[in-house]
């Protein structure tokens, strides 16, 4: 019998190496720490092995960056050729400007959205073919990036539509990265956070992989969004609320959901709880 696999995204440090931790002991079966860095990455699988009884030889490092589609594709064909199959994908890469960093907002929102959502679709386009039945996603979104941010009700209205694409998140992003390459972006109805709009992106693109995965709902291919919460990490600059582990709670309970369950399915999920995100 083919072992169950893991890949969790962003691992080296922070939420996502709390969320691999968490895994090793709720998930039987070979979890893919992967990061940009190899060296950080394969320092990070060595400190698991040597903190979490657990954590032994299930999990393994593969390097990915999401910014590099061929980094991406190595890990893909890695993932078919040794497991022919993905049980469990956590998106939980991504990257934020400090809230005094002087580079101009235009390139912050394509920066940003660079990692946060095109990186993130792009390891799912690779990935999803490679799903089995039962498998779990979850893309780990954010708290700032409601839905009610945009004042555009059009705007609003294109990302929840019922026929919405991820081609359509994908134009509407592309506008809002120029248009705050103008410094019109508010004005046109767009939030003023680089992050919060891509993360705005990526909760409206989960609900519409949902949408797909349900027209063959024998398969029982689940995606939700969460916020982890406000978490001491070096992208909060260390000035969360809560710890790594209480930031991997939420994220480990979706990618872990049992087979055939009703709720949550393409939802938007804090504290384990459905949270309504459209307005």
């Amino acid at each position: 019998m083919a072992h169950k696999i893991a890949v969790v995204t962003g691992a080296n440090k922070g939420i996502g190496y709390a969320i691999v931790n968490k895994l090793c002991s709720v998930f039987d079966g070979i979890i893919y720490l992967t990061a940009r860095n190899e060296e950080l990455g394969l320092q990070a699988v060595r400190q698991l092995r040597e903190t979490n009884k657990d954590a032994g030889e299930k999990i393994q490092f593969h390097q990915l960056d999401i910014t590099n589609v061929e980094s991406i594709h190595r890990l893909a064909e890695h993932i078919k050729k040794n497991h022919d199959g993905l049980d469990i994908l956590i998106n939980n890469a991504g990257m934020a400007f400090k809230v005094n960093d002087t580079t101009p907002f235009g390139d912050q929102a394509e920066i940003t959205a660079q990692t946060n959502f095109f990186g993130t679709i792009n390891v799912c386009n690779a990935l999803f073919p490679l799903l089995r039945d039962h498998a779990r996603v979850v893309n780990v979104t954010s708290r700032a990036g409601m839905l009610e941010s945009v004042k555009s009700v059009e705007i609003r209205q294109n990302l929840t539509s019922p026929t919405a694409t991820i081609e359509h998140v994908s134009d509407i992003l592309s506008d809002f990265i120029r248009k705050a390459k103008q410094n019109s972006h508010q004005e046109n109805g767009y939030p003023n956070s680089a992050y919060g709009m891509s993360k705005i992106a990526l909760t409206a693109a989960t609900f519409i992989q949902q949408r797909l995965f349900d027209q063959k709902p024998e398969r029982d291919i689940v995606v939700n969004a969460c916020c982890p919460g406000y978490i001491k990490t070096d992208m909060s600059s260390n000035k969360g609320m809560g710890s790594p582990d209480q930031g991997a709670d939420t994220p480990v309970y979706l990618a872990t959901l049992e087979s055939n369950i009703k709720s949550p399915r393409g939802e938007f999920v804090a504290e384990r709880k459905i949270l309504k995100w459209k307005c």
